[in-house]
């Protein structure tokens, strides 16, 4: 049989010794406790105090032991301070200041929520509100977020954006901050703008240890970094700028073949040549005979993904100026956007070959935030979403 002192510290807390202990119900229990401590120092002055002159008894919900809830009535004594010539009520570590529920509660309800399959069965086993729930679900979410994310900005980054909500018919956009090296994400930001990014993370530290930050082609990302970051050097997303004339093939093969997503075309177009076998390339190039404009574009991607297949830096700097050198010849629109933006990004696209970087990480986050959103019918709050996003990438 467990000892009185073992079962103090089992059951209560660290500095609560236990001394009676009855069934209030049919599920619940009360513990009757008091704390052993020879003094204690002002909250205020900070002066040690051993004159006690009253005590009170308060009643806190601790976490549930095998499903019978636990209400400790904790004995706190008033003490006098000599100096301030005041009261104060000794404090109970695992208790704070105005809370009727210990920590150790409170960690038992972000448990739950998080693995409870509704909030009605987290309500049924704890008896208490939504309200609280969701008060302690994120305060807790908090507090772990500050625990593993608290150091400064790392060597290498990846910025992108996502998707939150739509208010009063005008989308809003999520930025993602990720840490490459260690494979999580460092910060979730509202907002897409530069002075919208630059306030919201000024706080974190170390802006001179960014050294690469992998991004898709977007002026307002592209100023911030230069802003933010000034030792950082920009890489733009090889699939972001592979992808540049998709949607002009998509609409040109659509005014063709009309929407059929299921035809074989589309998927024999947007799939690289080099992967496609002999008779299926000898198949589209037939087909594309005679439209001589889509030809043009399907032609014009395959020799960005010829010039990504370059090996070396130079060499691909060279390769650079005979694409768009061949591209100038081009009367078609979406080939003449295309040659601007390579050339306006030139740097950052040759930074890939150097680096060897792509923005894959943050992407494959972005689809978690999804998930996130999904499992919770949506947010409202960019707190609460930031919260939660930073607890299931970290």
């Amino acid at each position: 049989m467990l000892s009185h002192s073992r079962l103090s510290r089992f059951m209560m807390l660290p500095e609560v010794q236990l001394t009676a202990w009855k069934q209030s119900s049919a599920f619940e229990s009360t513990a009757q406790g008091k704390k052993t401590s020879g003094f204690e120092v002002c909250p205020k002055c900070a002066t040690p105090s051993s004159v006690v002159y009253d005590h009170r008894f308060v009643k806190i919900r601790d976490a549930p032991v095998r499903g019978n809830g636990i209400l400790l009535r904790l004995k706190k004594r008033r003490f006098f301070c000599k100096t301030c010539k005041k009261p104060f009520t000794e404090p109970v570590d695992g208790i704070r200041k105005s809370h009727r529920t210990t920590a150790r509660f409170r960690r038992s309800v972000l448990w739950a929520a998080e693995n409870f399959s509704d909030l009605k069965s987290v309500r049924r086993a704890y008896r208490c509100s939504s309200g609280f729930i969701y008060t302690v679900l994120f305060e807790q979410l908090d507090l772990r977020v500050k625990s593993k994310i608290n150091y400064p900005w790392p060597t290498t980054i990846g910025i992108d954006e996502h998707f939150f909500t739509r208010r009063r018919g005008r989308a809003e956009f999520v930025t993602v901050f990720t840490d490459h090296k260690n494979k999580r994400l460092r910060e979730v930001a509202f907002g897409k703008t530069k002075d919208e990014l630059k306030y919201q993370v000024a706080n974190v530290e170390g802006r001179e240890n960014v050294k690469h930050v992998t991004l898709d082609m977007s002026d307002s990302y592209r100023s911030f970094v230069k802003e933010f970051f000034p030792n950082a050097q920009m890489i733009a997303d090889k699939f972001h700028v592979l992808r540049l004339l998709t949607p002009a093939i998509n609409k040109a093969r659509v005014a063709i073949t009309g929407d059929k997503r299921k035809s074989p075309l589309r998927w024999l177009l947007l799939k690289p040549r080099y992967k496609l076998k002999y008779f299926e390339r000898d198949a589209i190039d037939r087909w594309l005979i005679d439209y001589p404009e889509l030809k043009e574009l399907y032609w014009a991607r395959e020799a960005l993904f010829t010039f990504y297949r370059t090996k070396g830096s130079e060499r691909a700097s060279r390769a650079l100026i005979r694409l768009t050198d061949h591209l100038a010849h081009s009367k078609i629109k979406a080939i003449k956007t295309l040659r601007r933006t390579l050339v306006n990004w030139r740097n950052e696209i040759l930074n890939y070959f150097k680096t060897g970087l792509t923005n894959a990480r943050t992407e494959g986050f972005n689809n978690v935030a999804k998930l996130v959103q999904k499992r919770a019918y949506g947010y409202t709050s960019f707190e609460n979403y930031r919260l939660r996003l930073l607890n299931a990438c970290c």
